[in-house]
């Protein structure tokens, strides 16, 4: 615990060191603002390092990561916000409040009773006017869909199973259809955008987090389409003079070797 008292304590002071007068020109002329985007790339970075499996890069990931959260703290110390302490002392209190079954006397047996009663604590004892609120709307859609969602299952408003929620998919699927025929575009939209949250919806009766399977499965279709563009190049061929019977075959081809 030393050791990470000592090494943390040292990030800090060198974060000081580049925001100060004879420090970093870039580092000084940040704010919260413009490391915004930073703070996305890093997170997004730690993502792509799980999903890849790439483990011994995970810790410098993570160290970026970590580097976004001081870089905030300093400036906010600098204006007389806050400092990396408190900032480590919210989540300390957080974790032991939001945990009364490890730190106090209340029995939760299960990880779903759990996210119920954290829901709960945040309505009752954390000032959020609404089961849904606090689901930043700067997340990807589908992700943004899926945790309201889930939110608002923890006071009730859900299916009691998951065969209703595959008439709901079937349903909307079938006004979309209705839209389309129509050529109404503003209705298209609309049920289109109902048929995704539907099939969020069911994402999450199947323990499926819809932003992660699509993630993975456009990381299948670029990987496979290289594949057909070298299989192409390979033949000396272009791709935009084949017909597209003929690049199903290299592609059908390219997935059952994976497979």
């Amino acid at each position: 615990m030393h050791k990470i008292d000592k090494q943390f304590s040292r990030l800090v002071e060198i974060m000081s060191i580049l925001r100060g007068e004879n420090g970093c020109p870039w580092d000084r002329e940040q704010s919260h603002k413009s490391l915004r985007q930073h703070l996305l790339e890093e997170a997004y970075e730690v993502i792509e390092t799980i999903d890849k499996e790439r483990y011994d890069e995970l810790a410098g990931e993570l160290g970026d990561l970590l580097l976004q959260v001081v870089f905030h703290a300093q400036m906010a110390s600098e204006e007389g916000r806050f400092d990396i302490h408190d900032v480590i002392q919210e989540i300390n209190e957080k974790l032991i409040r939001r945990h009364p079954h490890v730190f106090g006397d209340a029995e939760i047996n299960s990880a779903e009773e759990q996210v119920t009663h954290w829901e709960q604590l945040k309505l009752t004892h954390e000032g959020k006017k609404s089961a849904i609120d606090g689901v930043p709307k700067q997340l990807p859609a589908l992700l943004r869909a899926f945790r309201m969602q889930k939110k608002a299952s923890t006071v009730g408003f859900d299916w009691p199973d998951v065969e209703p929620v595959w008439h709901k998919v079937a349903e909307e699927f079938e006004e979309l259809g209705e839209a389309c025929t129509k050529s109404d575009e503003k209705k298209i939209e609309e049920e289109f955008g109902d048929l995704l949250f539907s099939l969020v919806n069911l994402s999450r009766f199947l323990k499926v987090n819809p932003e992660d399977a699509l993630r993975m499965t456009i990381e299948k279709f670029y990987s496979r389409f290289r594949q057909v563009e070298q299989e192409f190049g390979k033949q000396g061929k272009a791709m935009r003079g084949a017909t597209l019977e003929e690049m199903d075959e290299v592609w059908d081809r390219i997935k059952k070797e994976e497979t």
